[in-house]
């Protein structure tokens, strides 16, 4: 099997059994994004107790990218601190290039830096897609400015 296609059965598999699907209990924050593009739409819960995400839940409906990345997305982000979490959030936009700046992904050595969160960095070829790939990251971005005030 190809790098390639591992990349995409990854993802074909977070479209198909998302993670974190649902929403949360109690307190939390909940953020929602749109793709007006293609119809995507994305919404996101997270629970944060002491700096550090405790729980996250994902609903929506949408492409096969969008709905891939915030599943994904939705499981790296558990047990992670805010900082840690930005950075993850940059760490992805430089993969996929929205940001400037050196890619963080060594292509000898996959899933190094990001896990699963790689399989994405194929959509970069398609730069329209670019953006159901990111809609879950930015709704991210939204919540934590709500948790951070």
């Amino acid at each position: 099997m190809s790098l390639e296609e591992l990349y995409r059965s990854v993802i074909l598999d977070h479209y198909r059994n998302p993670r974190r699907r649902g929403s949360i209990e109690g307190d939390h924050v909940h953020a929602e994004g749109l793709n007006p593009s293609c119809g995507d739409e994305f919404a996101l819960d997270i629970a944060v107790e002491d700096g550090t995400v405790v729980d996250a839940a994902i609903q929506g409906h949408g492409c096969s990218i969008s709905q891939a990345s915030g599943s994904m997305m939705a499981e790296a982000i558990i047990g992670k601190s805010l900082l840690e979490v930005d950075e993850l959030i940059h760490k992805f936009k430089l993969m996929m290039a929205i940001e400037e700046g050196e890619n963080p992904i060594d292509e000898s050595k996959p899933g190094a830096v990001l896990g699963d969160l790689e399989a994405l960095q194929g959509v970069r070829k398609f730069p329209v897609r670019i953006k159901c790939a990111d809609l879950p990251w930015a709704t991210l971005q939204d919540a934590l400015r709500e948790v951070t005030g």
